[in-house]
């Protein structure tokens, strides 16, 4: 890793990267839906609603990012998480986790959600190795690939 890493709140000279991120995961193992398209092209609509977006800079690339949505009074939703694979097993979806949950905390947020699939299994256990716990299996309403809701009180 670079002596530059870092991680930063939304900046619109990285809004493209945001999207280029999260299609390469989601097209390498699902196909992007209307949901992911709504958010992927408007990253500052999660800001406006009061959530934030979080990008891992590696000098002056954005090599990871994610989204805290708010999904309720004291509810976040944590998603739209990728990392680049050439940086991939190098603790950023830790990085990202964990400052998308301090942030969370800090903006009055008591509850954390996470919808995934369970084929995604280094992101599960990325999931439970930061306290998320499994609320419910089976299909989801808002993303024909979601298979599985996790949920982690931060407050």
């Amino acid at each position: 890793m670079s002596r530059a890493l870092q991680i930063i709140t939304y900046q619109e000279k990285y809004r493209s990267a945001f999207r280029e991120l999260n299609l390469e995961w989601i097209e390498k193992y699902f196909r992007a839906e209307k949901k992911d398209i709504e958010q992927l092209n408007a990253p500052e609509a999660c800001r406006a609603a009061g959530g934030e977006v979080f990008f891992v800079v590696d000098g002056d690339e954005a090599v990871g990012a994610c989204a805290m949505y708010k999904i309720g009074e004291h509810e976040y939703e944590l998603a739209k998480m990728a990392v680049r694979p050439s940086h991939q097993g190098r603790g950023l979806g830790d990085l990202l986790m964990l400052a998308a949950e301090d942030w969370a905390k800090a903006n009055g947020g008591q509850f954390i959600l996470i919808l995934s699939n369970t084929i995604l299994e280094p992101a599960i256990k990325l999931y439970h190795k930061h306290g998320y716990v499994t609320v419910k299996l089976g299909p989801n309403a808002d993303y024909e690939r979601c298979n599985i809701e996790m949920r982690k009180q931060i407050r």
